[in-house]
């Protein structure tokens, strides 16, 4: 990893506060992606994966109620290519010859699709578009089956139900076997939604420990975290203006951390806690890997790490140059994607939930 990203500690020491909590630590990995250029031998979000040129790159199967109109993933990239540099260079040109020129052919592309006529993209399969690829080296909390050493996700760029999320497709794979690498893998014609279309990030791995959110406490430890009184002790000292929202100040700055992260504890609230089970043994699967719209944002900026807190609370920024979005990936709501996945065997079917 080239850079570092450093989590501040907890506003307070949560086991000094909370012993009952103590044997409910979990172990996570923040992956704290930033803009970059990653190679296929990296760890990254949005980065070229190590797939081998013999293997047939993933495509989705299923129907996809495509219009033949949306954007198209070069032409999102371009877009945010444009936005960053404008951000930059205010004065600059509205587009560069090289700007006009991929603009030019992603335009002839659209005028031949829509020549030919119907039907657009619903045809199926469609390739999938790199998310995640993630080494053991890098992220050992990682617990591949077999002889594999990493593990690459792709997902389909249109919706699909339930809850209008895209499909994603896990592949264990041990990075010695690869021998020829498949440099150009087919993209998309377009894509459902901006957010499906992950900028390529180098990650700056961090371990940390993680608590559960106050919905996945038992209805005594939920009324242990509401008690303030845990946190007007001598040395712990708590501001007391948080008194009339304790809980919240505890899951917002204590439970579990947002953004990009391996393992750790879900980040409920858009629903009650939902435990998935695997289909092929009924065993209770466990949280894989974090999908975040968002690092961190209003009600979590304590999170952010050091090296980000400028940024962080900063008064506002230009669309587009978030720096708490730099995969530029957003899911459902401006929520999160959770990968799970069966604990004694991590090659049964995968589940996930937006939460």
């Amino acid at each position: 990893m080239v850079f570092v990203r450093t989590t501040p500690p907890r506003p307070v020491d949560v086991t000094a506060v909370f012993p009952e909590l103590a044997p409910l630590a979990r172990a996570a990995i923040r992956l704290h992606p930033r803009a970059g250029s990653p190679s296929v031998r990296d760890s990254s979000v949005g980065g070229p994966l190590l797939w081998p040129v013999e293997e047939p790159w993933p495509h989705c199967e299923a129907a996809h109620p495509g219009t033949g109109r949306s954007r198209s993933p070069a032409e999102i990239r371009l877009d945010r290519r444009r936005r960053a540099r404008l951000h930059h260079d205010p004065r600059g040109p509205q587009s560069t010859p090289e700007e006009t020129a991929i603009q030019h052919r992603n335009d002839a592309t659209f005028m031949e699709r829509l020549e030919a006529g119907p039907p657009w993209p619903a045809e199926s399969p469609v390739p999938m578009l790199p998310v995640a690829q993630l080494y053991v080296r890098d992220v050992p909390l990682l617990r591949p089956p077999g002889a594999a050493d990493m593990l690459q996700v792709l997902w389909c760029p249109y919706d699909h139900e339930p809850y209008a999320k895209p499909a994603t497709a896990l592949f264990w794979r041990s990075a010695a076997d690869v021998n020829d690498v498949l440099t150009l893998p087919p993209d998309p014609y377009e894509a459902d939604w901006d957010g499906y279309v992950p900028e390529p990030c180098q990650l700056a791995p961090e371990a940390i420990t993680e608590y559960p959110h106050s919905l996945d406490l038992s209805p005594e430890m939920r009324l242990m975290v509401e008690d303030w009184s845990r946190g007007q002790a001598p040395d712990v000292g708590v501001d007391s203006s948080n008194a009339s929202y304790a809980t919240e100040f505890y899951d917002c700055n204590l439970a579990n951390a947002p953004g990009w992260k391996l393992g750790g504890w879900p980040p409920w609230g858009r629903t009650d806690p939902n435990p998935q089970y695997c289909e092929v043994c009924n065993v209770q699967m466990v949280p894989l890997l974090t999908i975040a719209s968002f690092e961190w944002n209003y009600g979590k900026r304590g999170w952010a790490p050091y090296e980000d807190a400028p940024a962080a609370h900063a008064a506002g920024h230009r669309a587009g140059q978030n720096p708490a979005q730099p995969t530029k990936v957003e899911v459902g709501s401006t929520d999160n994607m959770q990968l799970y996945v069966c604990p004694t065997s991590p090659e049964h079917p995968h589940t996930d939930l937006i939460q």
